[in-house]
This record gives C-alpha cells, sequence and structure tokens, in this order.
C-alpha cells in the first residue's frame, strides 16, 4: 500500500497590534477639527454677531440681506442736481447700533427706493474738513451713529435724527416729502419675521 502525502503550506500568522486602527481613526477626527476651526476663522459671515460691536463685514448684505446698498448708486451732488428725495444714512460696519438699524433702511427701500436716492455714508469715508458744503455727506454728519437725514426734492432736511429709529417715523416723513396720505388712512402694514435678522411689511388682515 501506498500513501501519499501533500505538504500543505503552514499558515502565515500575522501579527496585528492592539488599537491601530483606533488610533487612526483618532488621527483623522483631530485633522477633520483643526481644518474647520481654520474655515470658521477664515469665514467672518459664520462668526457674525448682531449684538457686538465687532467688524463682520458689509452690515447691510449680513443683518438686511441687501448689498445693493452699499455702495450707493449715485452721490449726494448727483441726487441733488437730479432733484431727488436723498435718504443719508451714516453708519459704521462695527456698531451694534448700525447693524441692527440695516433691517430698517432695507425695508424703507422697498416702497421708496424707486423714487428716492438711498445713501448709506461710511463715516470713515467722510474727509477730514473744517468745512463743508450742503452737497457733501459730512455737511450732515453730527458725530454719532446710526444718524439719519432725509432730504427732499429741493435739498431741505425733513428728517434728522439719530439712534435706532422705527420705520414708522421714517416712513411719516417719506409720506410728507411725496405728499402721501398719512398711515391711519392707508393701508396697515405690519411687521412679519422671516429670519433671525430681517422682517418685512405686510398688509394687516382686515
Amino acid at each position: 500500500m501506498i500513501f501519499n502525502f501533500r505538504r500543505f503550506p503552514a499558515p502565515i500568522l500575522i501579527a496585528h497590534q492592539p488599537g491601530g486602527r483606533h488610533r487612526v481613526a483618532c488621527v483623522l477626527l483631530s485633522l477633520v477639527a483643526f481644518l474647520s476651526c481654520l474655515w470658521l476663522i477664515g469665514t467672518p459671515s459664520a462668526l457674525a454677531g448682531l449684538n457686538d460691536d465687532k467688524f463682520d463685514g458689509n452690515i447691510f448684505a449680513l443683518y438686511a440681506g441687501n448689498g445693493s446698498l452699499v455702495p450707493p448708486r449715485v452721490t449726494l451732488t448727483e441726487s441733488l442736481s437730479r432733484e431727488r428725495p436723498s435718504l443719508l444714512v451714516f453708519y459704521l460696519d462695527d456698531s451694534r447700533d448700525c447693524k441692527q438699524y440695516a433691517a430698517v433702511i432695507s425695508q424703507l427701500q422697498a416702497p421708496y427706493g424707486r423714487a428716492a436716492n438711498f445713501l448709506p455714508i461710511s463715516i470713515d469715508s467722510i474727509p477730514l474738513k473744517s468745512k463743508y458744503k450742503p452737497t457733501e455727506p459730512g455737511y450732515y454728519y453730527q458725530g454719532l451713529v446710526p444718524q439719519t437725514v432725509l432730504l427732499d426734492q429741493k435739498g431741505k432736511v425733513v428728517l434728522n435724527v439719530t439712534g435706532q429709529v422705527p420705520y414708522e417715523q421714517v416712513d411719516d416723513a417719506f409720506r410728507k416729502v411725496f405728499d402721501l396720505l398719512p398711515r391711519s388712512e392707508s393701508v396697515e402694514l405690519k411687521r412679519r419675521a422671516f429670519n433671525e435678522f430681517n422682517t418685512e411689511l405686510v398688509e394687516g388682515e382686515r
């Protein structure tokens, strides 16, 4: 009787260090966290704060959703020469009050933007001079922000107020400039919030 013996390869044993995959996963997670921090630091809008005095960027784009307001489409000289009402808004991008007030200016542009010129003026852009002409924004600036100045078609000051002014107060001044019915005799407008920072005006229920 003949016995045939086959040789089978000896099993290869591979030693794995315990916890190797765990350490790789930890390294990858740390890398992701580090890159996320870098992205947040490089994205000012992600850290934008409505209630602080830090610079986040264009406040009208960030907090009013209306980047078209800045820079103004016309200068004050051009607006006055065309005999159009002009709304001057003096502001700073790193002012909490200006950030919160930006949405009001954007709301006013909706009904009046086609008939009046809106001129947001950063006070940093006002040149330092001993005297200004009535055609220069510096002529009307009083040293505080926000400041709202409404000039009629002839360049006469109709409204000049500082601080966060209610929409209704500026609206009343516009109604006088355009000889519109007072709010009490027209459609009632109410505020409706549509995100964290902005609201819109809609007709009230009758």
